[in-house]
């Protein structure tokens, strides 16, 4: 099932392709589509931190104004909610073309990727939101198209089989993924810029709480866009989620206006400390801590003992927390920093000096 596809909103409209098959529109959430849309940046003008990345696609962006040519093949990678999707959007808005929106699963055989090749307008943008999970057939088959635009179809079977070389209009191929090191060589090496993102300042992310929240119909304080800005984890999606529930609990707990005090007193019934840390996360801490003695522990054991799923602890609740440098990672196991045992007001361990001459101590250097 193809996904719906957006239309630019300032070069005018995209000429209308050729379709063979009629586009799914979702009409079910449209309003919280609508929403998201909404506090989404439009421009390049109006992106809020990642600086950097935002010069450089400027600068592809009027190169390729002026040679009247598609963007080239662009690949963002990073952690999830930074903006990805909000960056191809952004250039599909700036160009005025036309936006199809697909993902890497999605695209489970060769036939499935064909309507959005043979169906590209000149100039137009393929968005494909975590390619890395891409088959590797479906793979192989996109590499003529990122490089000369044209797509071999096998007719027939046997010795009788030929390849027809179809060509395509030229647009441009917008790659997202969080596992960069999962794509191929071949893959990554066919995309003309690559730019990786990071996570955000609590300046910036305090002004895109300010933004947002104008957005919203709502009016927020400085010091209030900050706490939520700190509660966040460097993370735009996270900050808007935070943004919402506090906007929430202020129309019916107050009279509306998010200040200092009302944006603590919901996150904290959310029971989201000052680090950004809900109560998933300072589980692991404490598990790790009291029932591990601090670690070393494998994933395995806490994802046990936790009952949850090992993919939860690896994917969602450890990256934060090494990045925060609340536990590391060590051959033999994960282990809680002294951060750590801070943060949840528990005594740190007293570490005690090694016997050279214990048998024990020296057996424990070997395992």
């Amino acid at each position: 099932m193809r996904e719906p596809i957006i239309m630019g909103g300032q070069g005018g409209e995209a000429p209308e392709p050729n379709r063979n098959t009629k586009p799914q529109h979702r009409e079910e959430g449209r309003s919280v589509d609508q929403m998201d849309e909404k506090l989404r940046p439009q421009t390049l003008a109006e992106v809020v931190g990642q600086r950097s990345v935002a010069e450089r696609l400027s600068i592809a962006l009027e190169a390729s104004k002026k040679r009247g040519e598609p963007l080239p093949h662009i690949l963002f990678d990073g952690p999830p909610g930074l903006g990805k999707t909000t960056f191809a959007t952004v250039l599909h808005n700036e160009l005025g073309v036309e936006l199809n929106m697909t993902s890497g699963p999605a695209l489970d055989k060769k036939m499935d990727v064909m309507p959005y090749l043979t169906n590209a307008v000149e100039g137009s943008i393929l968005f494909i939101d975590e390619i890395h999970r891409l088959p590797k057939t479906v793979e192989e088959f996109i590499y003529p198209v990122m490089e000369d635009f044209r797509v071999d179809v096998v007719l027939g079977e046997g010795i009788s089989a030929r390849t027809i070389n179809l060509p395509l209009k030229k647009f441009t191929i917008i790659g997202a993924t969080t596992r960069s090191g999962m794509l191929s060589g071949p893959l990554r090496d066919r995309f003309h810029m690559h730019e990786h993102l990071e996570f955000y300042d609590i300046d910036d992310l305090a002004r895109i709480v300010a933004i947002n929240a104008d957005k919203l119909r709502t009016t927020i304080t400085p010091d209030a866009a900050w706490e939520l800005a700190r509660r966040s984890r460097g993370t735009p999606r996270l900050a808007n989620a935070r943004l919402r529930w506090v906007r929430d609990y202020a129309t019916a707990r107050a009279d509306g206006h998010i200040v200092l005090s009302i944006a603590r007193d919901a996150l904290d019934m959310q029971e989201v400390d000052s680090e950004g840390m809900d109560k998933q996360d300072r589980r692991y801490l404490e598990t790790l801590i009291q029932v591990f003695r601090g670690g070393p522990s494998g994933a395995e054991a806490l994802a046990a003992t936790m009952n949850l799923a090992i993919d939860t602890l690896t994917d969602e609740v450890e990256p934060y927390l090494l990045r925060r440098h609340f536990i590391v990672r060590t051959p033999r196991g994960r282990r809680a920093t002294p951060a750590a045992y801070r943060h949840l007001g528990l005594p740190e361990p007293v570490s005690e000096a090694p016997d050279l001459f214990s048998f024990d101590d020296q057996r424990r250097l070997f395992e």
